[in-house]
């Protein structure tokens, strides 16, 4: 039975001898500080978050017949219609599943909710092949195509491969044999070109292991097919885009699949997979902050921390060259950047969205219960105590010992052309990558929208939404022949030359409207030079990053330094000014209700202009920022001390005032 401890108005939850916080918010108990001096996690207090996502997943079972079946949120979100709904069950069912099977692998006791754990789930996947329940999953049709429940197999073969002990050797033998056959009848099947080929490769090898008879060949091909995806600097291509898929996927499923199945059976492509996680250590660290946040960007943004699974599998290779310590203190940072966030839960079970619900980060192939596969982040708990990832004293790696204040850091990725740049100053990360794709009748929009199309994404301020009345945010829009702002969407990079990041775009709805890009990030933000080639007049506007109201209203403020217009915007805990070194009309902040991920009220700066047709021209933008509380001086508004355009606007040298020389030259 569930037990509530009430002290000062907090609920605290009683449950198998461990206390986990049954209000909305997570909360350490008796941080570590000697061993995790910046997070005070610990391997218990993972534990603990495991046990208290899973508690809030329990409180609506109250009965083994009782599927994972939780509220829907409004919006796009799934089940849109009754057909859906047991897949909705089985998404439930096997995504919390990722959280339940390593605490049931050290603890095969486990009750919750006055259930006992290990019970329910081998109760509920005996269901799956029960003609007489709801619960139901018939067998891939002769010629079905790949669907949601291959992902939810190939997720229930990982958790049968983490504790088969408990959740797979106490089934009868003919339930047993109905699974591999439902099943493998998935796995043996066709696939989609992306990391779904991993879900056929978990339940092929999973059967293999338990000695029933899988197609072979198909594994050995999708094995091949899924290494052929790699492009280097620890990056997997998840067709088309470079997102979190790369880590939460190839780099999650690759490593644990070697583990419990390719050394023994194909120790030939265990050595590939641990070879391409290996260089995972070079790159992705400085995708985070300082404090170990996760930059939104790219699509499935509610599975959240699943981002950090990486960091602890590093502790499955012997490799002298991790930072051990640097890899939890991330892990652990980006894990707290959302358990301690209000927004996080409601009606006990994560939200659809970032930190809390956010309708325009959401995919039409989620359901609420797709929020668990953020515990893939609990296969850490595979790594042992006494393992390096969990006893090495926590550190900051190199933003502590080789980053200074007043520099900027760029890691250039040549094979994937994603540039991860890392600014002390404010210890924010940020990331430019790939994006082309149209929205107009696409299959998958959301490969178009504000997920992708962003000129660059960072840690400190997660994406804001474009509204419908042309307000953007960290891109350009256009206003088109529809009467409608339409975004940059349609980029191909060009070169990353002597720190500055070259891209072309052009407009989807009309090929005459085209750009070169130009991006130099600096200590303490962006300067942007940007060609307009259009031959079509053009009204458009350009987008800073936008600030959440947090700590009262958004103060505005203008100055002038050097004769070039200032505009800046402060709402507590950062500033964030644009200066218009050439081209723009006008610039404004504007106030936004309801698109920013952090707050319904928000604030943007935009600069506008209307142009003509004719000969190129630069637009030459400074996008900065500083923590509030201080003043900008006039050198951080102006660091550039001179800036020439020659030619037909195709070269421009800019000197700054640190005596940096800048060559733009498209």
């Amino acid at each position: 039975m569930l037990k509530y401890l009430k002290i000062t108005g907090i609920v605290i939850l009683l449950m198998s001898g461990y206390s986990a916080f049954a209000q909305e918010v997570f909360s350490l108990s008796n941080p570590d500080r000697a061993l995790s001096p910046y997070t005070g996690m610990t391997r218990q207090h993972w534990k603990d978050a495991a046990k208290y996502l899973l508690a809030g997943a329990f409180s609506y079972i109250h009965q083994e017949d009782d599927p994972m079946k939780f509220p829907k949120e409004p919006g796009k979100s799934y089940p849109r219609n009754p057909g859906q709904v047991p897949t909705e069950k089985l998404e439930g069912l096997c995504r919390t599943l990722f959280i339940a099977a390593p605490l049931l692998r050290e603890d095969p006791s486990l009750t919750v909710n006055g259930i006992k754990v290990a019970d329910y789930y081998m109760y509920q996947i005996g269901l799956l092949v029960d003609s007489t329940s709801p619960s139901y999953i018939r067998k891939r049709g002769k010629n079905g195509g790949p669907s949601q429940i291959l992902v939810e197999f190939g997720a229930l073969a990982v958790s049968l491969f983490v504790a088969p002990d408990i959740l797979w050797e106490p089934l009868a033998k003919e339930k047993k044999d109905a699974l591999a056959a439902t099943m493998i009848s998935y796995g043996d099947g066709p696939t989609v070109g992306s990391n779904w080929k991993f879900f056929n490769i978990f339940v092929l090898s999973f059967f293999k292991s338990k000695g029933y008879t899988v197609n072979e060949k198909l594994l050995v091909e999708y094995l091949d097919k899924s290494l052929a995806h790699y492009r280097g600097n620890g990056w997997y291509n998840d067709a088309p885009a470079y997102d979190y898929y790369s880590m939460w996927a190839f780099q999650m499923y690759g490593p644990v699949w070697s583990e419990f199945f390719g050394r023994k059976y194909y120790p030939e492509y265990a050595d590939k997979f641990e070879a391409n996680f290996r260089d995972v250590k070079n790159n992705y660290p400085y995708l985070f902050s300082r404090n170990g946040e996760m930059i939104m960007w790219g699509r499935s943004m509610p599975y959240r921390f699943a981002s950090a699974i990486p960091f602890p599998l590093m502790g499955m290779v012997k490799d002298t060259g991790v930072n051990y310590g640097w890899m939890r203190r991330i892990a652990s940072g980006v894990m707290l950047q959302f358990l301690e966030s209000p927004g996080l839960m409601k009606d006990s079970i994560p939200t659809l969205g970032f930190y809390g619900s956010f309708e325009p980060a959401v995919q039409p192939y989620s359901c609420r219960g797709s929020v668990f596969w953020m515990g893939k982040a609990f296969l850490a708990l595979l790594i042992p105590e006494d393992n390096p990832f969990w006893t090495a004293t926590e550190n900051e790696g190199d933003w502590r010992d080789k980053m200074k204040r007043t520099e900027v850091y760029n890691r250039f990725q040549d094979s994937s052309r994603i540039l991860i740049t890392d600014y002390p100053a404010i210890g924010a990360s940020e990331i430019r990558a790939w994006c082309k794709v149209k929205a107009i009748k696409a299959n998958e929009p959301f490969r178009a929208s504000e997920n992708y199309n962003r000129l660059s994404y960072n840690s400190a301020f997660p994406w804001q939404a474009d509204s419908v009345n042309g307000v953007v945010a960290m891109n350009y829009i256009i206003h088109n022949s529809k009467d409608e702002w339409e975004p940059f969407r349609l980029y191909d990079f060009r070169k990353f030359e002597r720190g500055v990041y070259y891209r072309d775009v052009v407009l989807e709805t009309n090929e005459n409207v085209k750009f070169n890009l130009a991006d130099v990030p600096l200590p303490n933000g962006i300067l942007r030079v940007d060609r307009n080639n259009s031959s079509d007049a053009v009204e458009m506007r350009l987008g800073h990053y936008a600030l959440p109201q947090l700590k009262g209203l958004i103060k505005e403020s203008k100055r002038k330094v050097n004769g070039h217009d200032v505009q800046i915007i402060d709402n507590g805990i950062y500033q964030l000014a644009m200066v218009n070194l050439s081209g723009w009309q006008e610039m404004k902040a504007i106030a936004a209700t309801g698109i920013h991920p952090q707050a319904d009220q928000s604030k943007v700066i935009n600069a506008s202009v209307t142009t003509t047709s004719g000969t190129p021209k630069i637009f030459a933008t400074l996008l900065l920022w500083k923590r509030s509380g201080q003043k900008f001086t006039d050198q951080e508004l102006l660091p550039v001390k001179t800036f020439k355009v020659s030619g037909n606007a195709d070269k421009i040298d800019i000197v700054l005032t640190n005596k940096r020389k800048i060559e733009i030259s498209y």
